[in-house]
């Protein structure tokens, strides 16, 4: 990701909601030394930040009923979450969750794109989301699962004004010729029955002992380490709840 510090209509903040929030706090405490600060507040009903040295890099949160599916949510900061909601809807995508206060650390919603891909948004106030991006152990790139991949750059496009890279084997999104994520043509490789989605991947040091440390925790792997062609090495992995997330080598962001 060559954006490092959260920027309006980049990617700012992952939340983790989870049918186990306690087993989670271990599993990534665990596998990338995230510190747990679980806030206490009964209107914040056990959000948990979890900490790298001083900065924030992510949040769990239980899940809110049973019907939820248990998954990390990749957050875009906004300037104004009022205008990117109804940006949003212009387009085709969906209000899942109006725009709403926290406290006065920010302003969110929950949206979801004319796919079906959940995302959210953030409009800062005292909390400005992520205090490190890209270094091992943080957000280091985020990515798009569609089998709509035509109607996603139109969307993403005009509701963020995101750039689109079309490369050979890859689809990338950018901001002012930085790019921070791409795009993943689900094609006949995935079950129908697998929605469309958002997936965070995080920096680390060495993917491969990163992917057989988070085996001996529980996780599964789906994609063992992998050398992408021009791209960077990575894996993709399921924690024990069936939350996706991919990890790759820091610095090495498209």
């Amino acid at each position: 990701m060559k954006i490092t510090t959260p920027t309006v209509n980049a990617p700012s903040w992952v939340e983790l909601g989870t049918s186990d929030p306690e087993a989670a706090r271990v599993f990534y405490h665990e596998l990338f030394g995230w510190r747990v600060e679980t806030d206490t507040r009964p209107e914040i009903d056990g959000y948990s930040l979890l900490w790298l040295g001083d900065a924030p890099v992510a949040a769990i949160t239980a899940i809110a009923s049973p019907k939820q599916s248990t998954a990390w949510l990749v957050c875009f900061a906004v300037s104004d979450a009022e205008a990117t909601a109804a940006a949003v809807a212009d387009a085709g995508g969906t209000v899942l969750r109006a725009p709403t206060d926290v406290s006065d650390e920010g302003r969110f919603a929950v949206l979801g794109d004319p796919s079906g891909a959940v995302f959210t948004i953030w409009q800062a106030k005292s909390f400005k989301g992520a205090g490190v991006l890209n270094e091992p152990g943080s957000l280091g790139w985020v990515e798009l699962a569609t089998r709509d991949t035509e109607g996603a750059k139109e969307f993403y496009s005009r509701v963020f004004g995101w750039s689109v890279t079309i490369g050979e084997m890859y689809t990338q999104w950018g901001l002012d010729g930085r790019d921070f994520g791409g795009m993943l043509d689900m094609g006949d490789q995935f079950p129908a029955e697998v929605a469309p989605y958002w997936m965070p991947y995080f920096a680390v040091a060495d993917v491969d002992s990163t992917a057989e440390r988070a085996a001996a925790l529980g996780a599964t792997v789906m994609l063992p380490p992998t050398d992408v062609p021009e791209g960077p090495r990575l894996a993709v992995l399921h924690d024990a709840q069936g939350a996706r997330f991919g990890i790759h080598i820091a610095g090495t962001e498209g």
